[in-house]
């Protein structure tokens, strides 16, 4: 050992053991290394000053002060619970995916890939695909993906595509697709039997030939206990509401749907980069109608104008589309608005219009919200301020009486947790069969950092301080039986 380091003799038959001094010493030591290690640990969690995540924005600084870790935002977050599976060019091949479950995959520029599904005759199934480009690919408006759910005989249930869209730029894009039992298709799938999700990602000549990533969500409602009306509402209130004001709370994006921040009704800011995407959820119960805006800040420096700088998305709690908005952007502040959406109600589904049909279950809406990558072009890496102003009108009602179990169990209701995450701005995915959070901020402090994440390195600090504690009683134990068994002391020595 160097010059100064502490040694200790081993106490035995033939020598003595240490003093009681030296045994208070060296507990003293460990116990201090352990609180060290457990306090970095903990210090490392998004929610500390030490460990937040890349955009989260330290107390004490204004929109136009904050400084950000990188200069690259990430793409996109994937559920942690994600199973990996590899699509089929062709049905034969194709592996199946389970209700409830999300999983992840990969697919080729004009790629097409095939997954099985396995469904009976009483349960709708809704699959989803959210394609990610990776950072720093070419990109154009018309690159997207295609989501088709198809029979046994190659007869299309339905199908959707989505496309990057006028901002341009690289960021996740989302489409879904469904078997629906006794909806707008009276004959067609509405047997038991094997089916095949379909993905295809499709994109002009020139465009950038790096693989996607793809984050595939199952779900399946079951059908009601008994049949209802099969006809959509004649009418809702379609007026906008009041402007939402007040003092706004800090809400800090997560980067995917499994790690969305959860929202009630309010007023939220945060920063948003050129580049970046944000993910929210929103608790919306029957019978309720969502309204949601979001602003984009002035710049305190820059000149020029981007058509469409600024998109907001908002996707039903199966990650179905259900209606989009942009704003364009010249330094000033702009805002988008979503239009005013029906309340949520079963009967929805029947409805002949795409953005009413998706308002077809209780759960987390997700408003998703990306920054045109060139925007930094003209007015520099940012962030620029969001303002998010969200409202949730009416009444919750009593839901429709299902013959069973979604899964993920609890997708199509609001639950007192949900709730309650909503005014702590959890971040999760908001569905039971999703990621374990994490990834993306969002915990009980107001500017919505932290997450999963958090907890888990809290718990690991804990875990660690328990087990130095253990630790140390059984070397203290051992010091004192030693003792006993030889009638004294030993003494500390240095090398």
């Amino acid at each position: 050992m160097g010059r100064g380091t502490v040694k200790w003799r081993t106490a035995s038959r033939r020598g003595r053991a240490p003093t009681p001094t030296a045994v208070l010493a060296v507990v003293t030591v460990a116990a201090a290394l352990c609180t060290a290690g457990a306090a970095s640990t903990a210090a490392a969690a998004p929610g500390s000053e030490q460990g937040s995540r890349t955009g989260a924005v330290p107390r004490g600084t204004t929109l136009g002060q904050r400084s950000w870790a990188s200069s690259t935002p990430d793409p996109y977050a994937f559920a942690k619970d994600a199973k990996t599976v590899e699509g089929a060019d062709g049905t034969t091949d194709a592996v199946r995916l389970e209700p409830g479950g999300t999983y992840r995959s990969s697919i080729k520029k004009d790629g097409k890939l095939y997954y099985r599904l396995e469904l009976d005759a009483t349960s709708s199934a809704y699959v989803s695909a959210t394609a990610v480009p990776r950072l720093g690919t070419t990109v154009s408006s018309a690159d997207g993906v295609k989501v088709t759910v198809q029979d046994a005989d190659g007869s299309t249930c339905s199908a959707e595509s989505a496309h990057l869209g006028p901002t341009q730029s690289p960021h996740p894009v989302t489409a879904w697709a469904a078997r629906e039992i006794g909806s707008r298709s009276k004959y067609a799938c509405q047997e038991a039997g094997t089916y095949y999700a379909v993905v295809e990602r499709s994109g002009p000549p020139g465009s950038a030939p790096d693989d996607w990533d793809l984050e595939l969500d199952y779900a399946s409602e079951p059908r009601l206990r008994e049949a209802g009306s099969t006809a959509a509402p004649d009418t809702w209130n379609s007026a906008p509401p009041d402007t939402l004001l007040g003092d706004a709370g800090r809400r800090t994006g997560g980067m995917g749907f499994s790690t969305a921040v959860a929202l009630r009704q309010g007023v939220w800011q945060t920063g948003i980069r050129a580049g970046q995407t944000l993910f929210y959820r929103v608790p919306v119960d029957w019978g309720q109608q969502l309204y949601a805006t979001a602003e984009l800040g002035s710049s305190p420096g820059g000149d020029g104008y981007v058509g469409t700088a600024l998109s907001v998305s908002l996707y039903n709690p199966a990650h179905g589309h259900v209606d989009d908005v942009g704003c364009g952007y010249d330094g000033s502040q702009r805002s988008a608005v979503l239009r005013p959406l029906p309340p949520v109600q079963y009967d929805n589904r029947y409805a002949i219009t795409d953005r009413v049909s998706a308002m077809r279950f209780a759960g987390s809406y997700y408003l998703v919200v990306h920054l045109g990558a060139q925007v930094a072009e003209k007015f520099g890496d940012g962030p620029l301020g969001l303002t998010l102003r969200v409202r949730v009108n009416g009444t919750a009602e009593a839901g429709p009486a299902y013959a069973g179990q979604s899964q993920p169990r609890g997708a199509f209701d609001v639950s007192a947790q949900d709730r309650a995450e909503a005014d702590a701005g959890t971040a999760g995915s908001g569905r039971a069969g999703g990621g374990d959070g994490g990834g993306g901020g969002g915990d009980s402090r107001a500017d919505g950092s932290g997450g999963g994440d958090r907890m888990m390195k809290l718990v690991a600090a804990a875990g660690i301080g328990s087990g130095c504690v253990l630790v140390l009683t059984l070397a203290l134990w051992r010091v004192v039986a030693r003792r006993r068994a030889d009638g004294g002391w030993g003494e500390r020595t240095r090398a």
